[in-house]
């Protein structure tokens, strides 16, 4: 069956619902430890995480997608012949093609949706959330599908070699669906950036475990992040005190806190949950932003900044409004 997409002009982009999904097997940081030459104490000091998911042995990226989308899917009251696109977010799927968001849309018994990957490593969910948005504006899709899923556990060396990279990613999916129709807000604008100058301090390479120079990238994220989401906020009139919720991709504790005090935003405005999940790139905002609603939907009186930072390299934010 081929749907037929009718342009219906320029419409809101809001976000109706959120899913997550988190593996049950939990790593601790002692775990961790007899593998890795590193503490408990040390982990939480300098990153702020205390464990973190590991997908199951035969668990796949698009099995985790396909649970975080059905979340959102039924939390938004659409059926999945109701989806036009659907994009998918990852940096580790098990296959190169086809795309996991086609193998995602079949499993959910979405009919002939567009259907394509993108990968922008743990920038990605903002990549695919400004896509979504601008589907939706532009009126080629009236409800978009947007997932992030990654298996970090199968791309990083466990040994004291790339501790640096073994203390903070673990596995996840996360999932929204952006509509036309409802939600609780309306993406205003997005901020998309990159520079391949710096590729080679953060990068995967073809049979090689990932490998992250820290320092370096701590260095890039601590001065670009804050600086695009101030550059978010002036074009659209507002301030980083006026901001309610910051919803940060979960990286490392520390830098959280640089970006809020970067901002001049108080700290506890800048959701966090990675000391649980640790970074599971692509996913973590979204993971966090399913958990953030379900304890806060009902209490959502600000505006929304969404932000993160990523290999490539690549960054971006967006800004949303409650309606």
């Amino acid at each position: 069956m081929t749907k037929v997409r009718l342009q219906h002009g320029a419409s809101a982009a809001r976000v109706l619902a959120f899913g997550g999904y988190q593996p049950s097997n939990v790593v601790t940081n002692d775990d961790l430890a007899a593998t890795v030459d590193t503490t408990d104490e040390w982990i939480r000091s300098r990153v702020g995480i205390a464990s973190r998911r590991l997908a199951g042995q035969d668990e796949t990226v698009a099995d985790m997608a396909v649970i975080a989308a059905g979340k959102a899917l039924a939390g938004s009251g659409l059926s999945p012949a109701d989806i036009d696109l659907v994009i998918v977010a990852t940096c580790t799927p098990e296959v190169m093609i086809p795309n996991t968001a086609a193998i995602v849309a079949r499993r959910l018994g979405i009919a002939a949706p567009g259907a394509y990957d993108l990968n922008a490593a743990c920038a990605g969910f903002c990549y695919a959330l400004a896509a979504a948005s601008d589907a939706v504006r532009a009126g080629s899709a009236r409800h978009v599908l947007v997932i992030g899923a990654e298996i970090m556990s199968r791309v990083i060396g466990l040994s004291p070699v790339y501790r640096d990279t073994a203390i903070l990613f673990g596995d996840g999916a996360g999932a929204c669906v952006v509509s036309a129709d409802a939600g609780f807000a309306e993406i205003r604008d997005s901020l998309l950036c990159s520079d391949g100058d710096y590729a080679g301090i953060l990068r995967l390479d073809v049979d090689a475990p990932l490998h992250m120079d820290g320092r370096s990238v701590i260095m890039q994220v601590s001065r670009r992040l804050p600086r695009a989401i101030q550059q978010l906020l002036d074009r659209n009139a507002r301030k980083a005190v006026e901001i309610d919720t910051f919803l940060l991709h979960q990286a490392n504790g520390n830098l959280i806190t640089k970006v809020a005090s970067t901002l001049g935003a108080e700290d506890s405005r800048f959701f966090r949950n990675l000391e649980i999940y640790g970074n599971t790139s692509s996913a973590s905002m979204l993971i966090a932003a399913a958990e953030w609603y379900r304890a806060n939907g009902s209490r959502i009186k600000g505006p929304i900044v969404m932000a993160a930072f990523g290999a490539g390299l690549n960054w971006g934010a967006l800004l949303a409004d409650p309606v």
